[in-house]
């Protein structure tokens, strides 16, 4: 593969078309791949380790990564290595943003990009943070006092470390009759308490705003302190202005500036949430004390205060924090890449204000791939949920904004095991679910005079040119690559919009605050309708976006269709999975938008309306509405009611209110395909993905009215006319898709385009093993390269003989023969069997790809001839066997500050006991002609 070395067309086209192109399919390339720009390569976040960074290694590193096809870097400062303190920087002093500016210079002069992480580790915060505008906490202290009786006890924190910052807010008196006197003025500023009841029996209940002392994790130097608080404007202006006194006047070109997963635990409050909640729910939150801090998990009052205590942070989190940082970014002419997810707030309106909303995987997925390695000691408790990534997907897409990101490959296996392979599936999966930019996590920066295994992040995978699999990774980057320049092109094209009933999930009584967080899904997601439902409806072909009740209200109708946003593509229908809670307002604006030409399909009617406030009223309001839905019985119990210019249905079998509507699902997940499609002008563009098992090879039908589509092959970059028929909507197209491979359709709704045929693999020929001796010879790695050897038989080369095979992690070059008598197939697939862990192939002196994934095949016909071919492979393993010799050996490799490094459970990391695992080309090789 040719690298690439600019973003002008002639180089884009030479790329997607893949190697050794004729001229014509070259030329005809750039009709079908869109020209590649930064964004459609991957990034990495890069781990600045102590701040420890100057000008030579930036350039270095960043000149690596791009040659390796990483398009852009996502600095975050971290903690450092042990020793190196001498070259440690501030975070934001003088000398820090000199290498910025640096690095922002260097990259652009690259064609890369630059975002930044707004702080250091994670969350935000920093020595700017005074306990006044750190991190709240709720602390309410009861007193029992009787009729005629003093409290003589003073109203005071009790808890020792929370003395010098506490703030008594609020005390309230509650009688055994249901009374309820606010008695805060009378407490003096000793904590006396100037009251007392003249009958009855009473609690007191005093509230703080205390503190949750939380400080910034995995903090770089100058980045260290108190974690903000997320719902207080103040603190957030603070924190921010740190960066605009750092600047002086001078913008960095950040492209977009970061913020990682909402990790403040135990920030419970805010010192302003009385006054909010006041305002913004219509009530006095502290004549509620009782039910927020009541432990009472039945009880519907209780649920209801909490419900609204939930919504308000939701509320302050995002004017105060998440669109408050996005106008800062937007003052400093870039843009916010946010991930919302677990944070205390509706995720559909946090990822929506933002300019690029991001998920995260975390851990690994079972793919039923065959020869796909998934360690047991690898699984996490939760695995990554397409589901989940869905809601910062289809934020992206309701509200029409280009980008969807993902945090990807979070502990996707243990250090060191983690293969190229393995990403392939996973990076699909978010690819399905509509992200169209990827992140690695992560690069961790490494000055060229530390030795091996460099400086590394205690979360695996470690993308670095350390890495044994580097020399390889250019072979999954392209792949990326090409599928990004897809999914980037267009708009989404789905047909369903899900509502989100959040006020189901803020409706408990048990706990205090809410944070929806991946690790909590089983508790707060999986099990409603509406994750159950939106998973089926995918799984059997539908496409589908979330959306929230402000959304909902955004939305118009036009022509018929729901319109989220002018930048969105428009929607067939709107679904209401089964809920309890709904707003008036929501429900409202649900059947207007019906009135006004829509379809909305309800599984079950909500039952009641959330929240404490003027509670009946709202319900008789509720009630009002639902009884205008007058519905008239149908087939298959699915009730409608016509009204205005649309209806609504009432159907517990939502494939079933989707057939009456027309709206098709696309049938060919029926083959096991998995798929994402976009809308381009004049056509369609469909992602397609076999996860199973088994080889497809069948007629596909999609829906529209495609006349003719192009197959694009993003593994490789070949594309060729597929073979199609059209009649009644619908496309019929030949695929052949081996388990692990993926293809990408070009749909042509009108004109026919100029492109040779694509090659189908239909009857195989004479297969042909190479059997034939193979030279095997080291050539990269440590800790020491073994000597060369003759095989004649293929196997791991760690059960070769020698005192070196052993340990070394690194490449080694295998070079055979086959004999062709005559070139007669249409077309030769090299197959190499198990590889451990990925390749790069050359036949007869011409590079033939890099094959880095199951199941390891390539499409070389154009490279054979009649006679002796040579065949060259080279192999790299992974770093596992020299880590686990230098853990053995007692050589130390590790020692930083903050978390050190751990392992996968985030214990001490130990290699010293794992057993070698299988290096190099296994086999069997065979290459099989095609006619």
């Amino acid at each position: 593969m040719k690298k690439l070395i600019g973003l002008v067309a002639a180089t884009a086209i030479l790329f997607l078309a893949g190697k050794n192109g004729d001229a014509q399919n070259m030329g005809l390339a750039q009709n079908f791949w869109p020209t590649i720009k930064k964004e459609m390569h991957p990034w990495t976040r890069w781990w600045w380790m102590g701040n420890a960074v100057d000008e030579q290694n930036v350039a270095s590193l960043l000149k690596q990564y791009h040659d390796a096809g990483i398009g852009g870097v996502e600095i975050t400062p971290i903690y450092g290595a042990v020793g190196y303190e001498q070259r440690y920087l501030d975070f934001l002093s003088p000398k820090w943003m000199d290498v910025l500016n640096y690095t922002v210079k260097e990259a652009t002069s690259l064609n890369m990009g630059v975002d930044m992480n707004t702080g250091t580790g994670w969350p935000f915060g920093g020595p700017q943070i005074t306990p006044e505008l750190a991190a709240s906490k709720l602390l309410i202290q009861k007193y029992p006092l009787k009729a005629g009786d003093a409290l003589t006890e003073k109203i005071q924190v009790n808890d020792a470390r929370q003395k010098a910052v506490a703030k008594l807010q609020a005390v309230m008196a509650y009688g055994d009759k249901g009374e309820v006197i606010d008695v805060t003025a009378k407490v003096a500023a000793d904590g006396t308490l100037n009251w007392k009841p003249t009958t009855g029996n009473w609690q007191l209940l005093a509230a703080f705003d205390g503190k949750s002392r939380q400080m910034v994790k995995r903090a770089a130097p100058g980045g260290e302190g108190l974690v903000m608080d997320h719902l207080n404007k103040k603190a957030v202006d603070v924190y921010l202005k740190r960066f605009d006194d750092a600047y002086q006047g001078k913008i960095p070109g950040i492209n977009n500036y970061f913020n990682d997963s909402y990790e403040v635990f135990g920030a419970d409050w805010s010192p302003a949430l009385f006054d909010e909640f006041q305002k913004r729910r219509g009530y006095d939150l502290k004549q509620h004390l009782l039910e927020l801090s009541s432990k009472d998990s039945t009880n519907e009052n209780v649920a209801r205060v909490k419900s609204d205590y939930r919504e308000t942070m939701s509320d302050m989190v995002l004017h105060n924090f998440t669109e408050n940082w996005t106008d800062w970014t937007h003052k400093n002419h870039s843009k916010t890449r946010n991930q919302s997810h677990g944070s205390p707030g509706n995720l559909l309106d946090l990822y929506g204000t933002v300019d690029v909303p991001e998920c995260e995987t975390f851990g690994s997925s079972y793919f039923p791939i065959p020869g796909l390695r998934r360690d047991s000691a690898d699984v996490r408790n939760v695995d990554p949920d397409p589901m989940m990534f869905k809601f910062a997907t289809s934020a992206a897409h309701v509200n029409g904004k280009p980008f969807a990101s993902s945090e990807t490959f979070t502990w996707l296996a243990e250090h060191f095991k983690a293969s190229l392979s393995q990403c392939k599936p996973e990076v699909e999966n978010i690819f399905l679910s509509g992200v169209n930019h990827v992140f690695f996590h992560g690069t961790a920066y490494t000055p060229q005079d530390v030795p091996f295994p460099g400086w590394l992040f205690y979360a695996s995978v470690n993308f670095s040119p350390t890495n044994t699999f580097w020399p390889h990774i250019k072979g999954m980057n392209d792949y990326i690559t090409r599928c990004q320049s897809v999914l980037q092109d267009g708009k989404a094209d789905n047909d369903i919009l899900m509502y989100w009933p959040v006020y189901d999930v803020w409706n408990k009584a048990s706990g205090m605050e809410m944070l929806l967080a991946i690790h909590g899904i089983n508790a707060w997601l999986r099990p409603t309708q509406f994750y159950q439902q939106s998973k089926q409806l995918t799984q059997k072909g539908y496409t589908i976006d979330f959306i929230s009740d402000t959304q909902v209200g955004a939305t118009k109708v036009v022509s018929g269709m729901l319109q989220t946003n002018v930048n969105a593509s428009p929607y067939k229908v709107i679904i209401i999975p089964e809920c309890k809670m709904m707003p008036v307002a929501t429900l409202r604006n649900i059947l207007q938008l019906a009135n006004n030409g829509a379809t909305v399909i309800f599984q079950k009617l909500p039952e009641d309306v959330p929240g404490l406030n003027d509670l009946e009223g709202r319900r008789k309001v509720f009630k009002q509405m639902l009884a205008t839905l007058k519905f008239s019985a149908g087939k298959n119990s699915i009730s409608e009611f016509k009204t205005g210019k649309g209806s609504v249905l009432l159907a517990s079998d939502l494939q079933s209110a989707l057939d009456f509507k027309q709206v098709k699902r696309e049938a060919l997940t029926d083959s096991g395909l998995e798929f994402n499609r976009r809308r381009i002008d004049g056509g369609k563009y469909y992602y397609l993905v076999n996860h199973t098992a088994k080889a497809i090879d069948q007629q596909i039908i999609l829906n529209g009215d495609g006349k003719y589509a192009v197959i694009l092959d993003p593994q490789s970059g070949d594309s060729g006319m597929a073979e199609t028929s059209s009649a009644n909507h619908q496309l019929t197209v030949h695929l052949q898709l081996k388990s692990g491979e993926a293809l990408i359709l070009k749909v042509y709704n009108q004109q026919k385009p100029a492109v040779n045929n694509w090659v189908y693999l239909n009857k195989p020929t004479k297969t042909i093993s190479v059997n034939n001796n193979w030279n095997l010879h080291f050539t990269a790695g440590g800790p020491e390269l073994p000597a060369g050897q003759k095989l004649s038989k293929l196997g791991s080369w760690t059960e070769l003989p020698g005192p070196k095979v052993t340990a070394f992690s690194g490449s080694g070059v295998y070079t055979s023969t086959i004999f062709l008598p005559v070139k007669t197939a249409k077309e030769y697939v090299l197959n190499l069997g198990r590889v451990a862990e990925s390749a790069h192939v050359w036949i007869n002196g011409k590079d033939a790809g890099i094959l880095w994934a199951n199941p390891f095949e390539a499409r070389i016909g154009k490279y054979l001839h009649a006679g002796t071919n040579t065949i060259k492979v080279e192999v790299a393993n992974l770093m596992a066997n020299r880590i686990s010799d230098m853990d053995k050996k007692g050589i130390q490799w590790r020692k930083y500050h903050e978390i050190n490094f751990v392992n996968i459970n985030y214990l001490p990391f130990d290699a010293s006991k794992w057993q070698p695992m299988a290096s190099g080309l296994i086999g069997p090789v065979t290459v099989v002609g095609y006619n």
